[in-house]
């Protein structure tokens, strides 16, 4: 079921089981506040065993780029594109929120984006990453980190 993400009133709505369930709400909203103010688009989930196409495509560039495999949970995941921009985000159970960026044009813009929810600790495949910190009202503290697509996806 499709579930439009609400920034006005956080809810954790398809996060319960995460053990920082209300910080990963906050990173969700925080990414719908986004899409609405920039460009105008209504941010919306799904289960992530009914949004598989786009957990799979997140889970194929991570190991065809990185050679990066998630260990937690994905419970959450959205595909769409606004603009020329193909966006997908998976939002797993530990509290990371991982998106992808790919400008579908030749030569433009293409990286992943790991970001992690206040109170959740580094995944151990991500160690070698670098996370700078942001604050957030809806979400808290978040750490982010991302890198750039070299291939073709």
């Amino acid at each position: 079921m499709t579930y439009a993400v609400d920034f006005e009133t956080v809810s954790t709505v398809g996060l319960e089981s995460s053990p920082v369930a209300e910080a990963l709400a906050g990173l969700r909203a925080n990414e719908a506040r986004y899409f609405k103010n920039k460009y105008g688009h209504v941010f919306t989930v799904e289960p992530a065993d009914e949004a598989t196409a786009a957990v799979e495509w997140v889970t194929r560039i991570l190991d065809e780029e990185r050679g990066l495999v998630i260990s937690a949970k994905p419970l959450e995941a959205s595909s769409f594109q606004v603009e020329n921009i193909r966006m997908a985000y998976v939002f797993y159970e530990d509290g990371l929120s991982i998106n992808v960026m790919y400008t579908v044009d030749d030569g433009g813009k293409r990286a992943v984006g790991f970001k992690l929810s206040d109170g959740m600790e580094v995944p151990a495949e991500l160690g070698a990453f670098k996370f700078a910190r942001q604050k957030s009202k809806l979400a808290g503290t978040i750490r982010g980190s991302y890198f750039v697509i070299k291939k073709e996806h």
